[in-house]
């Protein structure tokens, strides 16, 4: 249960909202148990008065029922404010939970996340933070107002029988310890599975959706979609061993209150405090005891998923509480203008004893253009990573501006560098949007600050159609910029390394899948905007390489030079 404190102490936050909306459950449950109380004295005594017509003439009919009206609208009032409120309080603690696991989570880099699949980390971040949601809404607060309701009961029931309170709110105060525990047992494993089988289904679905172009090509859509929907019956199987440990739980509930019930008739029949016979205060606190299977009802829900909850917050805590592999100084105020880059023993793997780079030495001056050649997988896109701290090499030193990049942070690190990569990613945003992130974030800055800049970059990469019409910024490009086509997509890349001028720019196979006019005019428009900046180019294609002052082939994890200029 202890991993379940880093998420408590972040709902302090929200304390007044939180306090707020037991105290409407809490208004809730006394206003159901009040109503049926006195809607059950009042039938009774009433049928009581009616037995003469001098007690039925001096019977108080009036204010038992403005009692009736006035719990059945408190009841109501209280019911919708608690709802609003605890589900407004259950929607902000999730967003500061998870502004509070990204805070955590950018810090972290590609060896904190090594093996740990797209699909599984987009599962950490909804689903289980949503489950976590049940801390609050299924445990603190159902356990919270059944506590106090117990206690206002007993108040209430001793001012007329104090044997009668102390036995109805003993059974109560014992199923409260009892059943929790019984219920948290029941739906421990269950609880576990629902959270690992819906994780496991949403990766494959993932996987299918994302891999659609490579299945259709290879004609396995069939046997995917066969994998996926044995998946996911497997996850409806846990839901439906959930469903029956609810249904098994609630009925244990209905069953206990009815027991309790037939024992306060059998123990209230004699007399309630000095009345004999009992008469309608006998109605009351059995109509009482009934009342509170309401209280009880969540405890069932609260417990079952318990086990799920400490699932998602040991799958949450496993991002969080790694320390970053790679750590900036934010002391450092290093800052680098000319992108002179100088590599020097360089020894790097991803595993041990499997080294990919093997003492790679490059000198880059300022200014310099460099491509380095290499068959896929012979650790070009690894130096990349290294440069850009994605990763930390073994031993050896990577300079920028003749200071070790060790000594940057982080900021400093990321204005001195563009990277141009073969993969470029698109958000579910407007064209101004996913050329924004490019230029520096300035708090309270007019969102149409850059658009002149902006367009201008658009002309330069050759996207000037899509500059057409009354509002061409706001153009929305659609999940994974699905209204543009691959090259439109690489030169959205482009035109973010142009928007950030970094003066050392970066092209990890910028041009892969291209047709060759489309490759030369992406290639063209980066030697012209690199004219005064430092370029390094890695790449398996040949396009271009005449401007180039050095070219280097990457052999056994080292290079070699084999043409210099100037």
């Amino acid at each position: 249960m202890k991993v379940l404190l880093p998420f408590l102490k972040l709902f302090k936050r929200q304390w007044l909202m939180m306090m707020l909306g037991l105290l409407l459950s809490f208004t809730t449950l006394l206003a159901g148990i009040g109503l049926l109380s006195l809607s059950g004295w009042f039938l009774s005594a009433t049928a009581i008065a009616g037995i003469t017509l001098v007690t039925a003439q001096a019977f108080n009919f009036f204010t038992p029922a403005g009692g009736v009206r006035f719990f059945s609208i408190a009841r109501t009032a209280s019911r919708y404010g608690e709802r609003l409120t605890t589900h407004e309080a259950t929607f902000k603690l999730l967003t500061e939970l998870r502004v509070w696991v990204w805070k955590k989570l950018l810090p972290l880099n590609a060896a904190n996340l090594a093996g740990l699949r797209k699909g599984d980390l987009l599962n950490r971040l909804v689903a289980d933070i949503d489950t976590l949601d049940h801390l609050y809404l299924r445990l603190i607060i159902p356990i919270s107002a059944s506590v106090l309701t117990i206690l206002a009961l007993y108040v209430f029931i001793s001012f007329f029988d104090p044997a009668l309170a102390l036995m109805l709110c003993g059974f109560l105060l014992v199923m409260l310890i009892v059943f929790p525990t019984i219920f948290y047992r029941l739906g421990k494993q269950p609880g576990e599975n629902l959270v690992q089988t819906k994780q496991a289904f949403r990766v494959q679905l993932l996987d299918v959706i994302q891999g659609q172009a490579e299945l259709s090509l290879f004609a396995a859509n069939q046997r995917y979609l066969g994998k996926l929907y044995q998946q996911q019956q497997v996850f409806f199987n846990s839901q439906i061993n959930m469903a029956k440990i609810t249904g098994l739980s609630q009925a244990l509930l209905v069953l206990t209150n009815g027991i309790i019930v037939l024992l306060m008739l059998y123990f209230a029949a004699t007399a309630v405090g000095s009345a004999n016979p009992p008469g309608a205060l006998f109605a009351m606190v059995v109509f009482a005891t009934m009342a509170c299977l309401e209280m009880m009802m969540p405890i069932a829900g609260a417990f079952q998923h318990l086990s799920s909850t400490v699932l998602a917050a040991k799958r949450v805590s496993a991002i969080t509480n790694q320390t970053p592999a790679i750590a900036f100084d934010a002391n450092k105020t290093t800052k680098a203008k000319s992108g002179a880059l100088t590599l020097n023993q360089v020894h790097f793997g991803y595993h041990e004893n499997q080294p990919i780079l093997k003492g790679v030495n490059l000198n880059i001056a300022a200014g310099q253009k460099v491509a380095i050649l290499g068959k896929t997988g012979c650790g070009k896109s690894s130096l990349l990573s290294l440069i850009t701290r994605e990763w930390q090499a073994q031993s050896g030193t990577i300079q920028l501006d003749s200071v070790d990049i060790k000594h940057y942070n982080e900021a400093s690190l990321r204005s001195a560098i563009s990277v141009v990569s073969q993969r470029v990613h698109l958000f579910n945003g407007t064209l101004r949007d996913n050329l924004r992130i490019a230029l520096p974030y300035v708090e309270g800055e007019k969102v149409t600050a850059h658009d002149e800049r902006i367009m201008s970059v658009l002309q330069q990469v050759g996207l000037g159609h899509l500059l057409e019409g009354d509002k061409p910024l706001r153009l929305w490009m659609g999940e994974g910029g699905r209204q543009l086509s691959g090259g439109e997509q690489r030169r959205i890349g482009v035109a973010r390394a142009l928007l950030r001028d970094s003066p050392l720019l970066l092209l990890d196979e910028p041009t892969e899948g291209l047709d060759k006019q489309t490759e030369r005019e992406i290639l063209a428009t980066l030697f012209d905007f690199s004219q005064d900046k430092t370029l390094l180019m890695i790449s398996h294609r040949t396009t271009l390489l005449t401007e180039m002052d050095a070219i280097y082939h990457m052999v056994n994890g080292q290079l070699v030079e084999s043409r210099s200029e100037g």
